[in-house]
């Protein structure tokens, strides 16, 4: 995965530079997004390995994504092919949000909870870890009755345990030292 990541850096990192230039960031976000389904689909990759030469490929390519690609985006795939890195496109799609996500200063967030939040409970974490990330915040919201109560709040490196579970867990650990 990590060699696959640095084959897509360069790619994603002269992709994402164009659309800031260009102020084309959402349709270059959609059109990766696309491509790198496309190109992780197990039909799409089989029948683009059967082809004879990368030029070949990169027209099939082009012709399945022909709705979704402006002229920029083809010649980016024609540029991968060329070099036989279109099984790279997922991941630099994946770079590019990443890009995107950091250029917005946005961070998305994931949030379990015993039970459904609601809208205010929602509204009010936001407004919290906005302050604390100094970012804008992206809610993914889940439930697992596991946590009997309070939430884990999970951002990239970030763990935050409020559950009770977790400060029994501490509470414990302070008594026994």
């Amino acid at each position: 995965m990590s060699n696959l990541t640095t084959i897509a850096r360069p790619y994603a990192k002269a992709a994402f530079e164009l659309a800031v230039e260009k102020g084309t960031l959402e349709s270059w976000n959609d059109m990766l997004f696309f491509a790198g389904h496309v190109a992780s689909n197990e039909q799409a990759s089989s029948v683009l390995a059967s082809m004879p030469t990368a030029t070949a490929q990169a027209e099939l390519f082009i012709q399945l994504c022909a709705e979704q690609l402006n002229e920029q985006g083809q010649n980016l795939v024609k540029v991968m092919a060329e070099n036989g890195r279109l099984t790279a496109l997922p991941e630099v799609a994946q770079l590019f949000a990443d890009f995107k996500a950091e250029y917005d200063k946005e961070i998305e967030v994931d949030v379990i909870s015993a039970t459904p939040l609601v809208a205010a409970q929602q509204e009010s974490l936001v407004a919290a870890l906005e302050k604390r990330f100094a970012r804008k915040v992206k809610l993914n919201c889940s439930e697992d009755a596991s946590v009997v109560g309070g939430l884990i709040i999970r951002s990239g490196d970030t763990v935050i345990d409020g559950t009770i579970r977790g400060k029994l867990s501490r509470l414990a650990t302070t008594l026994q030292s």
